[in-house]
């Protein structure tokens, strides 16, 4: 996409261009956030096609890593282990 340009307001607001609204399906209400990368600030529309994006980008991220119910069971069983100890058992 080429470069598209708006100008700040005396009240720090910005125009999102059209053209930038329509693709990211930013509409009235839409919830935007900001970061910044060096001298760069990204606009992150929160709109459920951002939102599904995300949850597309992450699935499988934890492939070959245990469950996190496995995980808290293990930590509860030993947990449970120290408590029958401490108690004689």
């Amino acid at each position: 996409m080429k470069r598209l340009y708006s100008t700040m307001s005396s009240k720090g607001q910005l125009v999102v261009p059209a053209a930038i609204r329509e693709s990211l399906g930013i509409t009235t209400g839409t919830r935007v956030g900001f970061l910044t990368e060096g001298n760069r600030v990204i606009l992150e529309p929160e709109t459920l096609a951002a939102k599904l994006r995300l949850i597309d980008e992450m699935q499988g991220c934890m492939a070959g890593y245990p469950s996190g119910t496995e995980l808290l069971l293990k930590e509860r069983r030993l947990e449970r282990q120290r408590e029958l100890e401490k108690e004689g058992w």
